[in-house]
């Protein structure tokens, strides 16, 4: 399978709190890895495919939540009981969000 992805992944471990703005139901889970245009995570939550989320990932570097919005592209059961891992497209490149991440990263092994 071809990788067409533009921004390399971050493998990093953050609370999500989601919303699908179609249906209201919530949820939160923990990402995986990070792009600046996509965001893998898992959670308990049922998400369907295509399904539109807003997201607030809880970096822990003293800002607010950062909020974004995105598009699930994928969900596949992962090897935790009741536990999906959720793979989602974001809306438009977010870089801002992603220097955020990588701040946090470089400043954590130092």
């Amino acid at each position: 399978m071809e990788d067409n992805r533009v921004f390399a992944r971050i493998n990093t471990r953050l609370p999500v709190r989601f919303l699908n703005p179609v249906d209201g139901s919530e949820g939160m889970g923990e990402t995986i890895d990070i792009s600046a245009n996509g965001v893998g995570f898992v959670t308990n939550q049922e998400l369907s495919s295509k399904a539109p989320l807003e997201m607030w990932l809880n970096i822990p570097d003293k800002h607010e939540p950062f909020y974004t919005r995105g598009r699930v592209m994928w969900a596949d059961p992962t090897s935790g009981i009741g536990q999906r891992r959720i793979g989602v497209r974001l809306d438009k490149a977010e870089l801002m969000g992603l220097a955020r991440v990588l701040w946090l990263e470089e400043h954590q092994l130092h």
